[in-house]
């Protein structure tokens, strides 16, 4: 029997790195705590997966781990949320009517400051139990993509690692030349057949075997999968928004300040309880 494409899988985040693009931001907190619209860029990114309806997640933390794990631990959901207030004489009673968190479940790994991607993934491999399938992505991009379609495919391909295609967001000219170095054609990039990683993945269990020591993921990993024709690719045209750069960082806030961010569509949990 099939499994449905909106069933619960865990969720692996890579928020570690250094995130030296970043410059003075992340001087004093790790990347994914810089904030978009007052919560940080880690929060956006666990409620995209959240209103797919996965809310069981690991975070493979190295760098200012401590301050990843402070946030969540004094997170208020009140100061977010529609609430009602009842005072009395013996305190005050605070009823939520919407909730940003509900029902997640969040494990945090301690997983090193200068460890691989690949070496984070495989020191959370135990925090993955018997499942044979999880979702991953790095904590520092956003996107509207459809997880259940994701899913779909990933499933269907059979393969052992899905990962999303999408047109580079930077601004830069693919140039064309003959030999000589005469131009032939220079177009933006965005706008040619050029496609990146999204970094947003599904995996089988099974590229943890996979995973040598000191293994750059998309590297060293994947080639060896590629080799033999383990890894499927899923374009999308949608909304993607990675957080390289300061600038990168102002499109998202931009985006977020229409009151239209991509990322947030659809994602309120609605009436708490």
């Amino acid at each position: 029997m099939s499994r449905p494409d909106n069933e619960a899988v865990k969720v692996v985040i890579f928020c570690g790195g250094f995130g030296v693009r970043m410059g003075e931001a992340t001087r004093t907190i790790p990347k994914p705590m810089i904030e978009i619209g007052g919560r940080p860029i880690l929060w956006h990114i666990m409620r995209y997966y959240a209103a797919g309806g996965h809310t069981e997640f690991i975070l493979c933390l190295g760098y200012k781990s401590e301050v990843v794990k402070e946030y969540f631990l004094s997170y208020n959901e009140a100061l977010f949320n529609d609430f009602v207030l009842e005072r009395n004489g013996s305190g005050a009673k605070v009823d939520l009517l919407t909730r940003d968190l509900g029902d997640w479940r969040i494990t945090f790994v301690n997983t090193g400051i200068d460890t691989t991607i690949a070496g984070r993934l495989k020191a959370v491999g135990s925090y993955l139990e018997e499942d044979d399938e999880f979702l991953a992505t790095y904590g520092d991009g956003l996107t509207d993509a459809p997880l259940p379609d994701m899913i779909r495919a990933f499933r269907e391909s059979g393969k052992t690692a899905l990962f999303l295609s999408v047109r580079p967001e930077f601004n830069a000219h693919l140039v064309r030349t003959d030999q000589d170095g005469t131009l032939l054609s220079i177009e933006d990039m965005s706008q040619s057949d050029v496609r990146i990683n999204g970094g947003f993945f599904v995996f089988r269990r099974e590229i943890l075997d996979w995973i040598e020591p000191d293994d750059e993921l998309v590297d060293e990993t994947f080639a060896r999968l590629i080799e033999r024709r383990e890894v499927v690719a899923y374009p999308y045209e949608g909304f993607f928004g990675p957080m390289d750069t300061i600038k990168d960082r102002q499109r998202l806030e931009a985006f977020y300040e229409t009151g239209k961010a991509p990322w947030l569509l659809d994602a309120h949990e609605g009436p708490a309880g």
